[in-house]
């Protein structure tokens, strides 16, 4: 399991970086005053990383974080996930 967390750690490390590098494009190109497009295809990029990394994120909280908890507390887990859920809303 220690294995999986992790390769699912580098995953999710992995959308962040790209996530960044595309924001610091995006950045470059207005202050080069790039073709309009070109940058709303860039930022378009950008928002499509972030939300492969929410669900990344999502999935794996739902794996193992709110698993935990719904044994724990499931008041607090199903208050925990309704969080969530208006959070992705």
């Amino acid at each position: 399991m220690k294995r999986r967390v992790q390769t699912k750690r580098e995953k999710l490390l992995k959308l962040a970086r790209q996530a960044r590098g595309t924001v610091d494009t995006v950045v470059t190109m207005i202050e080069s005053e790039a073709y309009c497009p070109d940058i709303i295809q860039q930022a378009d990029s950008v928002i499509g990383l972030l939300r492969s990394l929410e669900k990344e994120l999502l999935a794996g909280h739902l794996d193992t974080c709110l698993m935990r908890r719904m044994r724990e507390n499931k008041g607090d887990a199903i208050r925990e996930l309704m969080k969530v859920y208006d959070l992705s809303h």
